[in-house]
């Protein structure tokens, strides 16, 4: 099974600029996308469900914001769409589809870099999170938890580390918080195959930073640990 993920900043604006066709490409089975930014009476079937998957949205309330997306060339046993908390399904930040014993989830992580009371989320949405992902375990399912984590957890996963060390993506409660759920039967199914530093998922507009590699690695495919014998390949 190829399971892909990707922050598409806007699914419109990603149409647009060939992301259908670059997904052709990828033959992929699983498809996870997060901030689409779109609600679905903004989005026709022709165009934002490609031939041969089948898609599921989880919108945002608010208009242009956030949702996150999954595609799937097989038909899910269940789709739950949100976590069951108020406040983050409001803005889109969950889906999950089922197949089986396997569980395949896009996750939208709060950010917190535009200021404290978004910062405050995102602490209270991790708080919850833990907890959460506890009871994913009792249930000795599978689980592929894609996504937008918003965190960079090591030094080796940002190129500026040391100039980054009191912002939000690489707080010390932030990488703490990845330590304690790597503890607890979770494991970064890039970090098990790909050891190597330079390897980032996100990189600002400003100052020439795609083009000199100085990025972050926020988005994970994080696995539930019964699959982590399973893992076979992983790229950026």
């Amino acid at each position: 099974m190829r399971v892909i993920t990707l922050n598409v900043n806007g699914i419109r604006a990603a149409e647009r600029k060939g992301f259908f066709s670059w997904m052709s490409q990828q033959n992929a089975d699983v498809i996870c996308l997060q901030e689409v930014k779109a609600q679905l009476h903004q989005l026709d079937t022709d165009t934002f469900c490609p031939t041969g998957y089948h898609c599921f949205y989880h919108d945002a309330e608010k208009k242009g914001y956030s949702g996150v997306a999954i595609y799937t060339k097989v038909p899910p046993d269940k789709i739950i769409n949100g976590i069951g908390w108020v406040d983050v399904d409001s803005e889109g930040r969950f889906i999950e589809v089922q197949f089986g014993n396997l569980s395949i989830i896009s996750l939208y992580l709060p950010s917190g870099s535009s200021g404290e009371e978004r910062q405050a989320f995102k602490f209270s949405f991790m708080d919850r999170f833990i907890p959460y992902l506890e009871s994913c375990l009792v249930s000795h399912r599978e689980y592929i938890i894609c996504g937008d984590w918003n965190i960079a957890h090591k030094e080796i996963d940002l190129k500026n580390w040391r100039g980054n060390k009191n912002n939000s993506g690489f707080l010390p409660e932030e990488r703490a918080w990845l330590d304690q759920l790597f503890s607890k039967d979770w494991v970064d199914a890039f970090r098990v195959l790909n050891q190597e530093s330079d390897q980032y998922t996100w990189w600002s507009n400003r100052g020439q930073a795609w083009a000199k590699n100085v990025g972050w690695r926020i988005d994970y495919q994080i696995v539930s640990a019964n699959l982590k014998d399973k893992l076979i390949a992983t790229t950026i």
